[in-house]
């Protein structure tokens, strides 16, 4: 791991050292004021473009175009509100998915699969541990969008998403996020229809770089990535980790998200 890593800046590989100790309290730090954190230059230089292009060969013949008008909750109805309730208004996503199964012996399956990292998240989430899926399509997925694509506004199920950066578009995709627009206690339907509106002055961006790593709270903050202009895809990696040993999708999850059940 250490020609794909920069273990110098990040040493996911000494746990409990001073260097180690400090980078897990910055990321804590950022979590807690800005609901998630980056490591800009996580990969190595042209490591990003490696894998980019190691994938690009599937991504391109085989992946599962993903296209779905849908609410900020992706799910049909909130019972507490009218069908025309302006929280409920339709977005549409359109991108490309590339499941684990389909990139073995890749770069971005050894990232997923090394330990350390799993270890360093935990303790940055304050988790005692951390496990990888055993799901042979969801454990780890590439997206690419292309150009008029966007993945649009929405909150997570899970608690955090983990992603790395591959590819930035020559425009847009942007990731744009609006820090706790809810709570676990006040969904905040006025506040999410001001969001959709585009009247949220709370609204922030970011364009981050190849080779990025991002851990983020999408639970209660709704985020978005913006349609992408030009020729060139944006690639990330979407990185799935759960509290649990042994987490598999149900055959119905599988079709509705990749189009296949095995």
């Amino acid at each position: 791991m250490k020609h794909i890593i920069d273990l110098d800046r990040f040493p996911l590989d000494r746990p409990g050292s001073d260097e180690w100790n400090a980078l897990v309290a910055k990321s804590r730090e950022a979590l807690v004021a800005n609901g998630m954190f980056d490591l800009e230059g996580f990969l190595l230089p042209g490591v990003a473009e490696r894998a980019a292009a190691e994938i690009k060969p599937a991504m391109d013949s085989r992946s599962h175009e993903h296209r779905r008008v849908h609410n900020i909750y992706f799910k049909p109805q909130i019972p507490e509100l009218p069908a025309d309730h302006p929280a409920l208004r339709k977005v549409e996503t359109v991108s490309h998915t590339l499941c684990a199964d389909q990139m073995p012996e890749s770069i971005v399956l050894a990232i997923y699969e090394y330990a350390p990292l799993a270890t360093f998240l935990a303790a940055t989430m304050d988790k005692q541990a951390l496990y990888v899926m055993d799901d042979p399509l969801a454990r780890a997925n590439v997206m690419a969008y292309r150009a008029g694509e966007a993945l649009n506004w929405h909150f997570d199920r899970s608690e955090f998403t983990t992603t790395l950066l591959l590819q930035a578009p020559d425009e847009g995709g942007a990731f744009e996020y609006r820090t706790d627009l809810r709570s676990d206690t006040d969904p905040n339907y006025p506040g999410v229809a001001q969001l959709l509106e585009g009247r949220d002055s709370l609204v922030k961006t970011t364009r981050l770089k190849p080779g990025t790593l991002n851990i983020f709270r999408g639970k209660n903050t709704a985020h978005r990535v913006t349609p992408v202009a030009g020729d060139r895809e944006r690639i990330i990696a979407v990185f799935s980790y759960y509290e649990r040993q042994g987490v598999m999708f149900s055959p119905e999850e599988r079709f509705g998200f990749y189009g296949r059940a095995a």
